[in-house]
């Protein structure tokens, strides 16, 4: 049986991933461990979490893959740069530690996991492409990661047929990167780039991207055009007149860009109408650059069937705009398109050099990280000393306080992989009335108070209430709800009429489906609210401890974990 491990260290979010005689069997984020959201530690206790739920020891793995490479990464990022440019020459030196430090990988993660094995390394697209299609089920379809960069890349199209991956295109590299670009303007509109750039797609549809820009005869679209430039064949560059992340760390814009759009926002500072609308404007180009992209893409290559991966592919809004745009017959969005999820394709592309027959197999459970068992939760309640029951029917238990206009913990087996909450580290409550989410954001997830929630719904219901018709398992696609349905579910459609749909399947979470068809029953409704088991700027909680912490720490009602349920 061949075991191997993936691992993403040396930047943000770091995870590890296990891979079985070609199945994941687990998964997990530092993150969830250390308790620092987009972790940049050594993943220790991922990996530790990983060896365990696989029940082997370091010494059964044959090869840790390892995410990126390196000696590309250093040559394209710093070596070569720095020979043209001063400015980069000063990046490089200023850098110089971190270089050391990831230049000795190798040394670092024998020392830290006292590993005597092959360790190889992966290209960072190839890993997320790998990701993707490999889990897709897809035997042909094309593949697209964009993110702010891997090695030097910033995204590429690839092929994924009978199990072979090929690169068709490779030539947008740094610093012309659509996700940095992202995260530039998640910095000035006063949010942390590399983690809030979700919020910034969530804010974008109370803006008007062809509004005029005060002070000026020119839309906010139309400079977002200049900032994001289409080039021929695939390509796009980004202007270095307004963006730049490139000579400066963290100087993200330049003064041309305050020029025409103003200071910088502070995150305590009121939300404008111009910052809605420099978010609508971010948000329409990108959707505009790469389903002009996609269209070249599905003339020039055939293939009816698109996987997405990479940071970018986490901005459901545009996700949802390729599935309606009818380009592909369907998409499949991997659910830790993040840097994290790299470690699954790293497990991938290893298991393929050594079996070359290894073809797609469809796998949409990522209930891949920490598991506990029954007594191991029992004993965590004990030691809380909070009262606890173990109803005959859990189901129905929750589903009456769901019914009741109680805000749910919802705790149970596997924790998922990604940073979506999937029905096993969830926050629910009805999807009704729409105060339901406005009293969510502000008494229990203390974020903002346009924030919008996701939908869960049994599958068989999803076309009666939305306007998709393929599954979205990992609430990644973001789609219209049906006008006669938005009143029955208002606290899940956003502004635009829109939700993040996951669509759930009996044989994917059992319980979660249980829970929603028990509250179906008692409502009439096949849809829950549901939302990650967490407070703002903390991980998705993945111990029982750390479950029962929040419940007491927080406006939450009730604690469904495992067999047991806490009520306030």
């Amino acid at each position: 049986m061949t075991k191997i491990l993936g691992i993403k260290f040396g930047g943000h979010d770091t995870a590890a991933a296990l891979l079985i005689d070609g199945k994941i069997v687990a998964a997990c984020a530092q993150e969830r461990y250390t308790r620092d959201k987009h972790s940049r530690n050594f993943p220790k206790e991922a990996v530790n979490d990983c060896l365990k739920i696989g029940n082997i020891t370091i010494k059964d793995i044959d090869e840790i893959a390892f995410v990126n490479d390196i000696d590309r990464f250093i040559r394209e990022m710093y070596l070569r740069p720095a020979l043209e440019n001063k400015e980069r020459l000063n990046f490089l030196f200023n850098d110089i530690e971190k270089i050391t430090k990831i230049y000795n990988y190798e040394k670092i993660i024998r020392q830290e996991l006292n590993f005597k094995g092959s360790i190889k390394t992966y290209r960072h697209h190839l890993c997320h492409v790998a990701s993707a299609y490999f889990s897709s089920g897809y035997d042909k379809s094309l593949c697209l990661s964009i993110d702010g960069f891997g090695e030097f890349e910033t995204g590429i199209f690839a092929s994924g047929e009978k199990g072979k991956i090929n690169v068709l295109h490779d030539k947008n590299v740094y610093p012309h990167s659509l996700g940095l670009t992202y995260s530039a303007i998640t910095d000035f509109l006063g949010w942390k780039h590399h983690c809030d750039e979700g919020i910034i797609m969530g804010l974008a549809p109370f803006g008007n991207a062809k509004s005029i820009i005060p002070g000026t005869k020119k839309s906010y679209i139309s400079i977002f055009k200049e900032i994001i430039i289409e080039k021929n064949n695939f390509n796009y560059e980004i202007n270095p007149k307004y963006i730049d992340y490139y000579t400066k760390r963290n100087q993200w814009v330049t003064e041309s860009f305050k020029k025409i759009f103003g200071k910088k926002r502070n995150y305590k500072d009121k939300i404008k109408q111009h910052h809605k609308d420099i978010a609508a404007a971010l948000q329409l180009r990108l959707e505009e650059v790469v389903l002009n992209q996609l269209k070249k893409a599905r003339k020039k290559f055939g293939y009816k069937k698109l996987c997405l991966a990479g940071g970018v592919a986490l901005n459901c809004s545009m996700n949802g705009k390729i599935q309606k745009s009818k380009l592909f017959d369907e998409i499949f969005v991997f659910p830790a398109s993040g840097d994290d999820g790299c470690t699954i394709g790293a497990c991938y592309l290893a298991y393929k050099n050594i079996k070359k027959t290894f073809i797609p197999k469809k796998d949409l459970n990522f209930y891949k990280g920490s598991i506990f068992s029954q007594k191991e939760i029992e004993n965590s309640i004990k030691d809380s000393r909070l009262k606890y029951i173990k109803p005959d029917n859990i189901y129905e238990t929750v589903s009456n306080f769901l019914k009741e206009g109680k805000i749910i913990a919802w705790f149970q087996e596997g924790a998922e992989f990604g940073p979506r909450a999937l029905g096993n580290r969830s926050i629910l409550c009805k999807p009704y009335p729409v105060s339901m989410r406005d009293y969510l954001n502000k008494k229990v997830k203390f974020r903002e108070e346009f924030r919008p929630f996701a939908p869960a719904v049994l599958d068989k219901y999803q076309k009666e209430f939305f306007e998709l018709d393929q599954e979205s398992p990992h609430m990644l696609i973001a789609t219209k709800v049906m006008k006669n349905k938005k009143n029955s579910i208002p606290a899940v459609v956003h502004i635009d009429d829109t939700c993040r749909v996951q669509t759930v399947k009996e044989s994917v979470n059992k319980k979660f489906y249980k829970l929603i068809e028990s509250f179906h029953k008692a409502t009439g409704i096949p849809v829950l609210l549901n939302t990650s088991f967490n407070v703002k700027g903390q991980p998705i909680v993945n111990t029982p401890l750390e479950a029962l912490e929040t419940f007491k720490n927080t406006n939450i009602d009730v604690l469904a974990i495992g067999d047991f349920v806490l009520v306030k």
